[in-house]
């Protein structure tokens, strides 16, 4: 317990403040056995540059470990690299599997992202009703940008189309207590 207080410190300083090198694998020492969180926090460190120089590569080991214990920030944040080709081969798929996991977690973010793909076409059949009930779903967990795009979407669709996608998200939500 007393060494995941440490990590845990030592996790919250990383974003405060420059760490030598030998600082950095202190940490990353204490956090191989932490919490999801931590990896989560050490690999949002290593993504944004924040209290170490940027490391795609080692953001990317990170929120794995942490993806593969069920965080759903660290899920999102895997499958954002997937997508984006950050650190590691751009994969769509492998980008959409990540975000439903966290999706269904009801991780926002992932919610909109995969409106994102699903009205994209990427990784995945371009598909207007499943971006719509992704974006509705999203926007109503409290992603700003989901509502414009879900309303945008909707300017295309039939009302049919509209219902539909409505009833599907209805449905997500009974299936996602």
């Amino acid at each position: 317990m007393k060494r995941m207080r440490i990590a845990l410190a030592l996790l919250i300083l990383l974003g405060s403040f420059s760490v030598s090198a030998s600082e950095l694998d202190d940490a990353e020492a204490l956090v191989q056995p932490g919490l999801p969180t931590a990896h989560f926090n050490l690999g949002s460190s290593y993504y944004s540059g924040k209290g170490t120089p940027q490391n795609y590569k080692e953001a990317l080991k990170w929120f794995k470990a942490s993806a593969e214990k069920g965080n759903s920030n660290a899920q999102r944040a895997l499958a954002v690299m997937y997508y984006r080709g950050e650190g590691i081969t751009q994969d769509y798929r492998e980008a959409a599997k990540w975000f439903v996991v966290s999706a269904e977690q009801g991780n926002e973010g992932a919610q909109y992202y995969l409106g994102v793909i699903h009205y994209e076409g990427e990784g995945t059949p371009q598909d207007y009703k499943t971006a719509h009930m992704w974006w509705n779903l999203a926007a109503a967990n409290g992603h700003e940008g989901a509502k414009t795009n879900r309303d945008k979407v909707a300017e295309t669709m039939t009302p049919a189309d509209i219902s539909e996608a409505q009833q599907m998200a209805a449905d997500w939500v009974k299936a996602h207590p």
